[in-house]
C-alpha cells in the first residue's frame, strides 16, 4: 500500500505542475495575442511581440503554440483583452503593482481587490510613483564575463548592467528596449528575457509573519488567470525567501 500511496502522491504533484504549466502557457499566449493585435504580427517590427515571444521561449512554450497565439490575433473570433494596472499596499506597507490582461474589467478588479483584502492588504492606493518604469534584458552569467557584458551594454545604449553569479541584468529606457536587445543579441545570442519592468526606488524590509502573509498575497495575485505580472518593493533575507517559496 505504501508504494501505491507514493505513486498517487507523485501523480498528484505531476498533475499540479502540469496545471500550473498550462496556466502559464495560457497567460503567455494571451500576452502574445494582445501584442500581435496591437501592432504588426512580425516580432522584428513589433517590440512588444518580440518580448512576449522571448518570455514564452524561456518557459519552453511549444513553437506551434506561439505561432497559434500570433495567428489568433487576426482571427474573427479573437478575444478583446484590455491592459489594466492595479495598485495597492500589502502587509508591512509594501507597495504592489499588478498588471493584467482582461476581457472583463469589473470581474478582474473585484477579484484583485478581494485578494488584497483577504491577505492583509489594501487595493486602490496609488503606488506606481514609487517605481521606475524601465526596460530589462537578462542573460545567464555564462553568456560573458561581467566586464565584457558591461562594455557591450554601454555600446548597445543600456543605462546599467548588474551582474551576479547567476545573471547579467541590463537596464535601459523603455523606448530603447528593442534597439538595445537587438544589439546585444548580435553579440551574445537571444537573451533569457527582454521586458518592461517596474523597479522600486526604495525597498521595505519584511520578515516573520508579515513576510509569510505578503508572499501568500503575491502568489495568489500571480495565480489569477488575468494577472500577467506582479511587482512589489519588498526585501527579505534569503533564508526567509527560501522557506516561504519552497
Amino acid at each position: 500500500m505504501a508504494g501505491h500511496s507514493q505513486f498517487k502522491n507523485i501523480m498528484f504533484r505531476k498533475g499540479a505542475q502540469d496545471a500550473k504549466r498550462s496556466k502559464l502557457f495560457s497567460k503567455l499566449g494571451r500576452e502574445i495575442t494582445v501584442a500581435a493585435k496591437a501592432g504588426l504580427p512580425d516580432p522584428e517590427k513589433n517590440a512588444k511581440l518580440r518580448a512576449a515571444i522571448i518570455a514564452a521561449r524561456k518557459e519552453n512554450m511549444p513553437k506551434d503554440s506561439i505561432e497559434r497565439a500570433i495567428k489568433k490575433a487576426s482571427g474573427a473570433d479573437a478575444e478583446n483583452y484590455e491592459e489594466v494596472r492595479y495598485e495597492g499596499r500589502g502587509p508591512g506597507g509594501v507597495a504592489i503593482v499588478v498588471e493584467a490582461l482582461t476581457d472583463n474589467r469589473n470581474r478582474t478588479a473585484g477579484d484583485v481587490r478581494s485578494l488584497f483584502t483577504k491577505h492583509g492588504g489594501q487595493a486602490g492606493e496609488t503606488v506606481a510613483y514609487m517605481f521606475d518604469r524601465l526596460g530589462q534584458i537578462q542573460y545567464p552569467a555564462t553568456a560573458a564575463t561581467a566586464e565584457a557584458m558591461l562594455d557591450a551594454a554601454i555600446d548597445a545604449g543600456a543605462d546599467d548592467c548588474q551582474s551576479t553569479d547567476q545573471t547579467h541584468d541590463l537596464i535601459c529606457a523603455t523606448a530603447n528596449l528593442t534597439e538595445v536587445a537587438r544589439a546585444l543579441e548580435k553579440k551574445f545570442g537571444p537573451p533569457s528575457s527582454a521586458k518592461l519592468v517596474w523597479r522600486p526606488q526604495t525597498t521595505v524590509p519584511v520578515e516573520g509573519e508579515t513576510a509569510e502573509t505578503l508572499i501568500k498575497l503575491i502568489e495568489a495575485l500571480d495565480d489569477h488567470d488575468d494577472v500577467q505580472t506582479v511587482h512589489a518593493n519588498f526585501e527579505m533575507s534569503d533564508a526567509t525567501m527560501a522557506k516561504l517559496t519552497a
